[in-house]
């Protein structure tokens, strides 16, 4: 069997990993500078995507699968077995070296491995594993680590992972049974929350420790995450945004990762012929958000939906809400509680905070507002400040459309 150049292996792989958003890649059109025109290049950066930490930071990380063979044959997925594409595979040396190399180059800060399912579930775990193990043992690697967890593998070998990982993450693929079963037959709810479940209560067991002995192992430290993918199957957004809550609830997920189905090669009859709108994954991403920092719930949420349960594609959810509960309108920034100031569309986390620092000194004016929004047309049909009521303005019947930005293809040379 021919081995295939490293330089392709990893093109192969680093491309088959890019469905996962479990962090978010940057993209850009190919262009270099070979030939000595130009300087820079943004066609062999293969595998290096960008996250972002919770205080901001951009953090590059290697991003690449060990392998795209695969024994399942889970519809939407490029990598599955019944599948046309090239295949290729690293060992867990190949990888870290990998790793490390770009790491001295100050190319990346961190390691995203994932993997298609080689023999069988285990035994691909402890490939995954043993990268890490490499890194962290053999050459005392202190970047990021982030695993790409199986849930059918044994047990203990996921748990293993915890100890070398920073996050872990398990994917639900599906936000319903009917969507799983018709997808991922491989698949099954019941193992993946198990695994998701256990890793839960390792995590806290860990924390736990830390805080009575000194020297107890650190456990996945950044937590555990989880992707959905939207549009492949029928569920709409409301199915999507109380499967979400139901995770955060039970295992006390750091994330929730959303991904528009993407069509692809010699793709089964069962799927969709075209992928969802882009902007209903950011819509989603805003209700996660809500859910996370502005105390909704996924009720709430779901009733901002349309008749079909789908969010509104041309306003935001937040907003959407605030439309449909215009009595809880309009708020007095002067003296309401902040939980009512959090409905406020337009207004942030950290605008509110300001406003609620700030009214302790003085009367709030709609200027002084102004200030801690993008936009103050946005919140002015729904605050009322000491020179500002909107009298009618909140309930007219033509606010959605006044508020809702229309359409407008962006031109590169206006």
């Amino acid at each position: 069997m021919v081995q295939i150049p490293l330089l392709e292996r990893l093109e192969i792989l680093a491309d088959a990993a890019k469905y996962d958003a479990s962090c978010a890649s940057s993209g850009s059109v190919k262009r270099n500078s070979v030939g000595g025109k130009g300087l820079g290049s943004t066609d062999r950066g293969m595998g290096i995507c960008h996250a972002y930490a919770p205080d901001g930071r951009c953090i590059s990380l290697l991003k690449l699968l060990l392998t795209n063979h695969c024994v399942f044959d889970c519809h939407y997925c490029i990598n599955r077995k019944s599948s046309n594409v090239k295949r290729a595979r690293f060992t867990p040396q190949e990888v870290a070296d990998l790793t490390l190399t770009f790491y001295r180059r100050n190319y990346i800060e961190g390691l995203f491995l994932s993997s298609g399912i080689i023999k069988d579930a285990s035994h691909t775990m402890e490939l995954l594993i043993e990268t890490a193990r490499i890194l962290r043992e053999d050459n005392d690697f202190r970047g990021y680590i982030h695993l790409k967890t199986i849930p059918e593998a044994e047990s203990e070998l996921v748990a293993r992972a915890g100890l070398y990982a920073d996050r872990v993450s398990i994917n639900v693929e599906l936000p319903t049974d009917a969507g799983l079963k018709r997808l991922a037959p491989d698949k099954n709810r019941v193992q993946i929350e198990g695994a998701m479940g256990d890793l839960g209560r390792a995590i806290v067991e860990a924390k736990d420790a830390r805080k009575r002995f000194r020297h107890a192992p650190r456990f996945a430290p950044a937590g555990q995450s989880t992707q959905m993918i939207v549009g492949a199957d029928g569920a709409n957004d409301s199915d999507i945004i109380k499967r979400a809550s139901g995770l955060y609830g039970t295992h006390n997920l750091r994330r929730v990762y959303y991904s528009s189905f993407s069509p692809i090669p010699d793709a089964s009859a069962v799927l969709p012929l075209k992928r969802p709108p882009l902007i209903r994954e950011h819509r989603l991403y805003q209700s996660d958000w809500l859910m996370r920092f502005y105390g909704y719930n996924a009720g709430e949420i779901a009733q901002a939906a349309d008749d079909d349960g789908n969010l509104p594609l041309d306003i935001d959810p937040k907003l959407a809400w605030a439309l449909k509960f215009r009595e809880r309108f309009p708020v007095d920034v002067n003296r309401s509680a902040r939980e009512d100031l959090l409905r406020v569309p337009g207004l942030g986390v950290r605008g509110v905070n300001q406003i609620i620092a700030a009214r302790r000194q003085r009367g709030l004016r709609l200027d002084d507002v102004a200030k801690l929004t993008v936009s103050v047309t946005k919140i002015r049909p729904f605050i009322c400040t000491v020179d500002w009521r909107p009298s009618l303005l909140t309930d007219r019947a033509d606010l959605r459309k006044l508020l809702s930005r229309p359409e407008k293809q962006l031109e590169l040379f206006a």
